[in-house]
């Protein structure tokens, strides 16, 4: 039978995802949690795989097993046996179909920035320090430029394996609230570091080192080299997934 998991971690004692031969990666953790509940080896999938620092609210995986819980004995089982930092939010028993990856019609991902002169104790893994002024506005109309189908190689991490560097942006805006600014985004699929090199790209228009246009010329340039450095990872967070209704996958719930 076949496992959906909801998955909320996060990422700063972690060397990403996926399961590392040196370092430990939130996959190892997960995968061992879920052997103690299925006195059997499980192997996990998941919908997107975070570089290493990088949070999750709504990580989706699948996996196959013969052994028969209920949905509460995977979730309490797995819970009882996971670190304080990562913690199993939901779990579906989902057709044979699914697959968490390729299943998935769209990834939601948040970045955020403490825009103030003074540093965050409390904060400082959970979102990038900017102590310079930054124009959230103008950063969003430069981010509105991003909209659409593109190819995104000018945002493309030398080392991504993608096929393609074409994604489909559906919705993105930057926000500001009091000395935070927020960069939401929804795209079909991202490119590895595609985030955090849009954001490292929009904090040079806010601080009035670019002009907004100039976001749409590194574009069509393509080239990684002419745009801003990439945002550190702990400001980056997997916020969902989206899949059909009838995959039996519960709606996304929104949480910081």
């Amino acid at each position: 039978m076949r496992i959906a998991l909801g998955i909320e971690y996060d990422g700063t004692a972690y060397n990403g995802w996926q399961r590392q031969k040196k370092g430990l990666g939130v996959q190892q953790r997960l995968e061992e949690a879920l052997r103690a509940v299925a006195n059997q080896d499980v192997q996990v999938t998941c919908a997107g795989r975070t570089d290493t620092g990088v949070h999750a609210t709504g990580q989706v995986v699948h996996f196959d097993t013969m052994s028969t819980r209920d949905d509460r004995g995977w979730l309490a089982g797995a819970n009882s046996n996971l670190p304080d930092d990562i913690s199993v939010i939901w779990v579906r028993h989902v057709a044979d179909g699914f697959h968490a990856r390729f299943s998935a019609t769209g990834r939601n991902y948040r970045y955020r920035i403490l825009n103030r002169p003074q540093r965050s104790a409390i904060h400082r893994h959970r979102a990038w320090w900017v102590y310079h002024p930054l124009d959230a506005n103008r950063m969003h109309e430069a981010a509105q430029l991003l909209l659409g189908e593109h190819d995104f190689s000018a945002f493309r991490a030398a080392g991504c394996r993608a096929d393609s560097p074409k994604r489909n942006i559906t919705q993105i805006s930057v926000v500001r609230e009091q000395e935070w600014i927020t960069l939401t985004v929804s795209a079909n699929a991202f490119l590895q570091h595609m985030v955090r090199n849009m954001m490292g790209t929009l904090a040079r228009v806010g601080e009035g080192e670019a002009t907004v246009q100039w976001m749409a010329e590194l574009l069509a340039s393509r080239d990684r080299k002419k745009g801003g450095i990439a945002a550190p990872p702990h400001g980056l967070t997997l916020v969902s997934v989206d899949y059909p209704v009838a995959s039996g996958i519960p709606a996304p719930l929104e949480a910081d």
